[in-house]
């Protein structure tokens, strides 16, 4: 399914701009966008970053992929034009966040180099910044608590990334993070350090 709008709409300017957020936050509002393998640490590292900034008193909010499958995307499933959906959804929903001058950590496997550019492309130069969780799969296997990865090798799951449906690694992201052998604190520091070069506060 590709990007779309309902017929007989109009885009309503609201009088309250993302710059007057923006300045209420004391931050620029940015999509973080956190990609990689299941297992390669994606929600663990958004929710230690969100915790940072928030005691940074930063204006956040997780979406995270599992969380997301129970309500918004529940009626999706791993195919590819399933995940295309998901992305496509969740994409929209972050650029609302960004809209309203928020920090907004999105972690997905999303794992489609094409479907990360749309989302890119649906927001102003500068304010998709792509983070690759890069962990070998051996390591996302050895994390998986869930048995999904033995699973997916014996066929019980269908469409499974890494194991029978592909993974597009980031070619130029903005960050590549070693999640599979950096302690999860340096991988924030990290992610913090980039923010600040990027003068987001």
């Amino acid at each position: 399914m590709t990007d779309q709008k309902s017929s007989n709409t109009v885009w309503h300017q609201a009088t309250v701009t993302r710059e007057r957020r923006e300045m209420l936050h004391k931050h620029k509002g940015v999509i973080l966008w956190f990609t990689g393998l299941s297992g390669a640490g994606k929600s663990t590292l958004a929710h230690s970053v969100e915790e940072r900034l928030h005691q940074m008193h930063c204006s956040t909010f997780v979406l995270d992929g599992d969380n997301v499958r129970h309500g918004l995307c529940g009626d999706l499933g791993f195919s590819e034009a399933d995940r295309t959906e998901n992305i496509r959804r969740i994409g929209n929903v972050s650029k609302l966040f960004l809209e309203a001058g928020v920090i907004v950590l999105s972690a997905f496997i999303s794992p489609y180099k094409k479907d990360r550019e749309i989302v890119r492309n649906l927001t102003p130069h500068g304010d998709f910044i792509e983070i690759y969780c890069a962990a070998s799969l051996n390591i996302c296997e050895q994390r998986d608590i869930k048995g999904l990865y033995e699973k997916a090798k014996k066929g019980e799951i269908k469409e499974f990334t890494g194991v029978s449906s592909p993974y597009e690694i980031p070619k130029k992201p903005e960050l590549t993070i070693n999640t599979g052998e950096l302690a999860i604190d340096d991988c924030v520091d990290e992610i913090i350090q980039y923010l600040k070069t990027r003068n987001v506060f």
